[in-house]
């Protein structure tokens, strides 16, 4: 008389929990990291009351060195107006952000502008920039 189980164990492995888990965490990481991103170069923003939102496409930083980076890669300011081409190049409409110590000269805000504006009249698009600034308390 062979005796049977009534409850048989299936040696499966269900992965919809898992895979709703690896889901999760993949969003979460995308918007953490977008959320960094804006901190990359640190800089002393210099205070403003107005708000203006906008989408970013590319970032130019000069810290209090005066130094400038498009996105967080250093560039000489003879270079600027090439290197910003070559990101916005495919869009008609692009925002350049300036993210600028509060200490930096106007001269070299006044340099971004000018790439941009160089860039607009050479290949009649209409990129803008636009500078960040930290809200006043």
């Amino acid at each position: 008389m062979a005796i049977q189980m009534r409850n048989k164990r299936d040696p499966g492995f269900s992965t919809a929990s898992m895979s709703d888990l690896v889901f999760l965490l993949l969003i979460f990481f995308m918007l953490t990291s977008t959320l960094v991103a804006p901190n990359a170069i640190k800089l002393l923003l210099p205070n403003s009351s107005s708000k203006t939102m906008s989408k970013q496409t590319i970032t130019v930083y000069i810290n209090k060195s005066r130094n400038f980076y498009l996105e967080e890669r250093k560039v000489k300011s003879s270079n600027l107006e090439n290197a910003i081409y070559s990101k916005i190049r495919n869009e008609h409409e692009a925002s350049v952000v300036l993210r600028a110590d509060k200490t930096v000269p106007v001269q070299d805000i006044v340099t971004v502008i000018d790439a941009v504006n160089t860039i607009n009249r050479k290949h009649n698009t209409k990129h803008k920039v636009i500078l960040a600034t930290k809200p006043k308390r």
